[in-house]
């Protein structure tokens, strides 16, 4: 599809405005506060037909460092598989921490100096087929990047943001977007 370019003044037919929206890239699905003090956020009416793949958003406090934020997709407590791949800064040790038919995504955000950020893209949840997740990491210490995939060919609406290592997240906002085909 060729660029449009829209000048000052001038109509645009609803054609065009609504090429535009179809290709636009990133829509936004919903935008959610998290509550004080909890251990898990559930996230309703995220994924539909309307979009293939997600890109999940949060910035947060949580009570600690280290391994935060994990992914649930439904109510399927089973068949999680990944691998986060990380170095440390100062040794730049290379390791990994692996998730073997568990019951989530873990390791999906660390958290730095009583903050924690999480960008995570899952990709195909609605889809009845195999869903899987890229995410990059970084704790205190560490950082890397964070592949899986979850083995069962559920359609999912929505998913939960579970708070993994005994810590607490407050505050901040969890946004769903969509990623746009173009058509």
């Amino acid at each position: 599809m060729a660029t449009k370019t829209f000048s000052d003044g001038v109509a645009l037919p609803a054609s065009d405005i609504n090429t535009y929206l179809t290709n636009s890239g990133m829509t936004l699905i919903k935008s959610q506060t998290v509550g004080t003090g909890v251990t898990s956020v559930v996230v309703t009416n995220a994924f539909s037909t309307d979009y293939e793949n997600y890109l999940v958003t949060y910035n947060g406090i949580t009570n600690t460092g280290g391994e935060v934020l994990r992914i649930q997709l439904g109510a399927t407590v089973t068949g999680y598989y990944g691998n986060l791949i990380y170095a440390n800064f100062a040794s730049g040790a290379v390791s990994s921490v692996g998730d073997n038919n568990t019951a989530n995504w873990t390791h999906c955000s660390g958290g730095v100096n009583n903050f924690t950020n999480m960008q995570a893209t899952i990709m195909r949840p609605f889809a009845a087929a195999a869903t899987s997740i890229s995410a990059p990491y970084q704790d205190g210490a560490n950082a890397g990047h964070k592949s899986g995939w979850l083995n069962n060919s559920t359609s999912y609406t929505g998913f939960t943001l579970i708070v993994g290592g005994g810590f607490t997240i407050t505050g901040g906002t969890l946004v769903v977007y969509g990623y746009r085909r173009p058509t």
